[in-house]
């Protein structure tokens, strides 16, 4: 069930999006960047924020998972790699949330190990206080609550990734 009014409005999304690839252009100044999204919940922040990065820019996707339904298993299930030889590359990891951090850290090391000239985190949203292991996050869209949200790719069961915004999700009792 979707409760009250959204978290972040499509303004808000499309402000920050704005925002932050500002950010990252400049810091890629000169430099050629592979942007890599992790499906499938960083789709809409992905397609929104590498048509405002203004850097010479190829792009790439891995599929990973920890989630059943609304819980984190722990386990991290790579469904699809790269198929981008990224050794000597900038590469920019793109992702909708970080929440435990145990996937993100599991696929920043599997990255590391293919010796990128650099890597940087790029997320949409970060909850802090769901951390178990500390991965660092060079871009941030927002900070948010312990919550579970929907919207802008993010998902319930496969359900409300197409909703423009991001509103908090409660399950039914």
């Amino acid at each position: 069930m979707i409760t009250g009014k959204p978290l972040y409005t499509v303004e808000q999304i499309q402000q920050r999006v704005k925002e932050m690839a500002g950010q990252i252009s400049k810091d890629y100044e000169g430099e050629e960047l592979l942007s890599v999204g992790i499906l499938r919940g960083s789709f809409m922040f992905f397609s929104d924020i590498v048509k405002l990065i203004r850097v010479p820019m190829n792009i790439d996707f891995l599929i990973a998972s920890s989630y059943v339904k609304t819980h984190s298993t722990g386990k991290i299930k790579l469904h699809a790699d790269i198929r981008e030889d990224i050794k000597g590359r900038h590469v920019l990891l793109i992702e909708d949330i970080v929440d435990t951090g145990l996937t993100l850290a599991y696929i920043r090391e599997m990255l590391l190990a293919r010796k990128p000239a650099s890597l940087k985190i790029c997320t949409f949203l970060d909850k802090k206080s769901r951390r178990e292991v500390d991965v660092p996050l060079d871009y941030v869209g927002f900070e948010i609550p312990n919550k579970y949200v929907v919207g802008y790719g993010l998902d319930c069961e496969n359900k409300f990734r197409n909703l423009p915004y991001i509103v908090v999700f409660k399950k039914s009792s």
